[in-house]
């Protein structure tokens, strides 16, 4: 299981934010922790630690005023550290070849490839003609709902008529390199993983899935090593130091590389 490192950029500073509470209108969230240091100084300290594929994600809407602060605190992060780290957030085929120069190894798309409750495999296509898919990642993030995990939209806000499920996992992979997946119902609550939707992606052995959201203790990190086989990587948010939290950084990247 390998560590991921995260960068989330809301209304212009890197933040740790509960994501169920997040909206559009007035760019609210509530808060976890807010950094004190911009984009930039994650990015390096990833980099010295030559830890990779980590994720930068912009949780502003295109038409937010706070956007422009948002995409320059992102744009900074990925000239600090080039080709380690991978761009979220209002990726569409327009504007990914600016992150990817800017030095993002990766773009990671949901919502321009959601539409109307479905995947749109022609904007997917689209997407893969564009950007190629060994630089394209999928965030397929979701939210429980009647006993399905349904894949979720625009920064958590939407839900999509489509289930995530190994089946889904494996259709998709043909288009991408990378899966990405926040569990919604605990992203940002440090209250424990979500066990049930890392089960289904331990069930998965295709390509390289990681899991976000919930993780507040070392038994969490080793649970999901255990459900998801070893083979689900891991993001660590507001638990961790780095962002106000408990867990020490050198303590989970311990933790992540023992067999």
């Amino acid at each position: 299981m390998e560590f991921r490192p995260c960068i989330d950029i809301h209304n212009g500073s890197v933040k740790q934010i509960v994501g169920a509470s997040l909206r559009d209108r007035n760019d609210l969230a509530q808060e976890n922790f807010v950094a004190a240091q911009d984009a930039a100084f994650y990015a390096r300290l990833y980099r010295d630690r030559r830890i990779r594929n980590g994720h930068v994600i912009l949780l502003n809407a295109a038409d937010s005023p706070y956007y422009d602060r948002t995409k320059a605190q992102a744009l900074a992060a990925l000239r600090a550290y080039p080709g380690g780290l991978q761009a979220g957030g209002g990726i569409t085929p327009d504007n990914a070849g600016e992150f990817l120069d800017a030095g993002a190894s990766h773009v990671i798309v949901t919502s321009y490839v959601f539409r109307d409750g479905s995947i749109r495999y022609d904007r997917l296509r689209e997407l893969e003609r564009k950007v190629g898919s060994k630089r394209l990642v999928l965030d397929l993030s979701a939210r429980k709902k009647d006993g399905r995990y349904l894949i979720v939209t625009d920064r958590w806000q939407k839900e999509t008529d489509e289930e995530l499920t190994v089946e889904t996992l494996r259709k998709l992979a043909e288009y991408c390199s990378e899966f990405l997946v926040h569990a919604v119902d605990v992203e940002g609550k440090a209250s424990g993983i979500d066990r049930d939707l890392a089960a289904v992606l331990g069930a998965y052995d295709g390509i390289p899935v990681t899991y976000a959201g919930g993780v507040h203790s070392y038994e969490d990190l080793l649970l999901l090593k255990e459900l998801g086989r070893g083979r689900v990587n891991v993001t660590v948010g507001s638990a961790l130091d780095l962002f106000g939290g408990t867990l020490k950084f050198e303590d989970v990247l311990a933790v992540c590389r023992e067999n």
